[in-house]
C-alpha cells in the first residue's frame, strides 16, 4: 500500500457517495413534501406516460359526470313544463265534456267555453315558445326530431321521437313497407230491398248500442237516412243496392271497431242479430336512420284507429305514430320513399371519450302539434266547442293529445332514470377505480418513503464522518517526515 499526498482517493470515494446521498435526500424530501412518487418524467418515464393517460381519462369522466347532471336538470326543466301542458289539456277536456252536454248548456255558455279554450291554447303556445334551458329552447321543436313527408299521397304524417327500438335516431331518409292492409268491420244483413221506396217492417233495432225505430210506412231510403244521421254515435255507415241488402260498414279500420246489430223482429236481418266480420289491424314497417351512421332500424307500426274513411293511425312500441292515407292503406308499398328525418340539437356528451354521447328528442308542444291524426287537419289548435259535433271531436282530440304527451313524458322520464342517472353512477365507479390506479402509479407510499428518508439521512451523516476521516489520512505522512 502506497501513501500519496496529491491525490486522496478515499476522500474522493467518500465525496462521491455523499453526492449520491445528497441527491437521494433531495428526491426523498420532494416526495415527502408533495406526496407524489413521480414528480418529473425522470422519476419514472414509463409510469409518467401511463399516469398522464389516466389523469386525462379521470378529468374527462369528471366532466362527463357534470354533463350528465346538467342533462338531468335540463330534462327536469322540460318535464316541469310538460306537466303544466298536461294540466292544461285536462282543462280543455273538461270544457269539451261540458260543451258536449247540449241538453243543458246554451249558446252563451258554449261561447264562454270557447273563449276559455282560446286562452288555454295561448298558454300552451307560450309554454312551447318560452320553455328554455339557458338560451336553448326545449319544446318548440328546435330540440326535437322533425319528419318531412314527401310521399303525401300515401302518408299523411309520421311522428318519430328520439329513439327507435332503443336506438338513437339520426338525420336521414325514411322508407315504408306494408305488411298487412287494415280492413273495416262489415255486416251484410239478409233482408232484401227492391229499391229506396221499398217498405220496411216496423220495429226497433240497434247498432252498436244505439237504438233506431222503424215507423209504420218506413222505406229503405228513410231507414238509411236514419242510420247515417247517427253515424257519429254508432261509428257505422249504412248502404244498400237495389235488389240487394243493407250493408253496415265501420267508419274505422281495425279490430277495435266491431259491429253489433240487434233486432227482435224481421226488419233488416230476418229477425236475428249480426256481428258481421271484424276488421283487421294494419301493419306497416318504417326503416329509420339510427346511430351510428350509416345504420338503420326497422320499426313496426300496428293499429287501426280512425277515422278510416280519411286515414289510418298506427303506433309503434317506441311510442311513435304513423298516419296513413286511405290510398296508402290500399297500396302494396314495398320500401317506398316517405321523406326525410331531421334531428334536433339535444345531444349530451356523457362519456370521457369521443362519440360517447346520448341524444334525446324534445318535440314541439304547440297546440297545432298536439292531437294530430284523430281527424285530418285537426288538432288542439282547431278545436271548436260551439257545436255538438265539435265538442265530441274535441274529446277525442284531447284524449289523443294526452296519450301523445304521456308517451313523451314517459320517454323523458325513462331517459333520465335509466340512462342519465345510471350513467352518473357508472361514471362515478369508473372515476373511483381509475383514480385508484393512477394513485398506485404516481402517489408516494409515505411510510416507505419515510423509512427511505431515515436511511438516506443516516448514510449522509455517516458519509460526512467518513469524509472527515479520509481527509485526515495524509496527516500520517507528516509522522514519517518528522521521524526522518
Amino acid at each position: 500500500m502506497s501513501l500519496r499526498i496529491n491525490t486522496n482517493i478515499p476522500a474522493m470515494t467518500a465525496m462521491r457517495q455523499i453526492a449520491i446521498n445528497e441527491n437521494n435526500m433531495q428526491m426523498s424530501i420532494t416526495r415527502l413534501s408533495t406526496g407524489l412518487r413521480i414528480n418529473s418524467a425522470g422519476d419514472d418515464p414509463a409510469g409518467m406516460v401511463v399516469s398522464e393517460g389516466l389523469r386525462s381519462q379521470i378529468s374527462g369522466i369528471q366532466q362527463a359526470i357534470r354533463n350528465s347532471q346538467d342533462a338531468v336538470n335540463m330534462s327536469k326543466t322540460a318535464e316541469g313544463a310538460l306537466e303544466e301542458v298536461s294540466r292544461l289539456l285536462q282543462s280543455i277536456r273538461s270544457l269539451a265534456v261540458s260543451s258536449a252536454n247540449t241538453a243543458v248548456v246554451d249558446a252563451n255558455q258554449l261561447q264562454a267555453n270557447q273563449n276559455q279554450l282560446r286562452n288555454i291554447v295561448s298558454s300552451l303556445n307560450r309554454i312551447a315558445e318560452q320553455s328554455t334551458w339557458g338560451n336553448k329552447k326545449l319544446l318548440n321543436g328546435a330540440s326535437g326530431t322533425v319528419t318531412n313527408i314527401t310521399n303525401v299521397s300515401n302518408v299523411e304524417s309520421l311522428y318519430i321521437g328520439g329513439t327507435v327500438n332503443g336506438e338513437t335516431v339520426r338525420s336521414g331518409n325514411l322508407t315504408i313497407s306494408r305488411v298487412t292492409a287494415a280492413t273495416q268491420s262489415v255486416a251484410t244483413l239478409s233482408t232484401t230491398v227492391a229499391n229506396g221506396a221499398a217498405p220496411i217492417n216496423p220495429g226497433v233495432f240497434a247498432i252498436n248500442g244505439v237504438s233506431f225505430t222503424s215507423e209504420p210506412g218506413e222505406t229503405a231510403a228513410s231507414i238509411l237516412a236514419k242510420i247515417n244521421s247517427k253515424t257519429n254515435l254508432t261509428g257505422v255507415t249504412a248502404s244498400f243496392v237495389n235488389g240487394g241488402t243493407f250493408t253496415l260498414t265501420s267508419n274505422e279500420f281495425g279490430s277495435r271497431f266491431p259491429i253489433q246489430y240487434v233486432e227482435t223482429n224481421n226488419i233488416l236481418n230476418g229477425g236475428v242479430g249480426s256481428n258481421g266480420t271484424t276488421g283487421v289491424d294494419g301493419v306497416f314497417t318504417v326503416e329509420i336512420p339510427t346511430e351510428p351512421s350509416p345504420s338503420t332500424t326497422v320499426e313496426t307500426f300496428t293499429g287501426g284507429q280512425g277515422p278510416g274513411i280519411n286515414g289510418l293511425t298506427l303506433t309503434s312500441p317506441s311510442g311513435n305514430r304513423l298516419v296513413m292515407t286511405s290510398v296508402g292503406n290500399g297500396t302494396a308499398l314495398a320500401n317506398a320513399p316517405v321523406g326525410a328525418l331531421s334531428v334536433g340539437a339535444v345531444r349530451f356528451q356523457i362519456g370521457a371519450n369521443a362519440n360517447q354521447f346520448a341524444s334525446f328528442s324534445l318535440p314541439s308542444v304547440f297546440a297545432k302539434d298536439l292531437g294530430l291524426g284523430v281527424y285530418p287537419g285537426e288538432s288542439i289548435d282547431t278545436v271548436d266547442l260551439t257545436t255538438e259535433t265539435g265538442a265530441t271531436r274535441a274529446i277525442e282530440i284531447v284524449d289523443s293529445a294526452v296519450q301523445q304527451l304521456g308517451v313523451i313524458r314517459g320517454s323523458l322520464g325513462s331517459f333520465q332514470q335509466n340512462f342519465l342517472d345510471s350513467n352518473v353512477r357508472s361514471l362515478g365507479i369508473a372515476e373511483e377505480n381509475l383514480t385508484a390506479s393512477e394513485s398506485a402509479i404516481r402517489d408516494a407510499d409515505m411510510a416507505k418513503e419515510m423509512t427511505e428518508f431515515t436511511k438516506i439521512n443516516i448514510l449522509r451523516q455517516s458519509g460526512m464522518s467518513v469524509l472527515a476521516q479520509a481527509s485526515q489520512a495524509p496527516q500520517n505522512i507528516l509522522q514519517l517526515l518528522r521521524g526522518g
